[in-house]
């Protein structure tokens, strides 16, 4: 895997996870924590981006 594809296969995850945390935050029984945890991982992905991006 070149890092030009590793690096769209982690931005389709981080877009997956947006999606996934807009669902998450209109949804009246999601856990906050969850929420977080989400944005967590959402935030972990977009940093490895910008290092392998440099």
């Amino acid at each position: 895997m070149t890092v030009t594809s590793h690096i769209a296969e982690l931005k389709k995850k981080h877009d997956s996870l947006s999606e996934t945390v807009d669902r998450a935050q209109r949804s009246p029984g999601i856990d906050g924590l969850r929420i977080a945890e989400l944005k967590k991982q959402k935030m972990k992905l977009k940093e490895e981006i910008g290092r392998l991006s440099s």
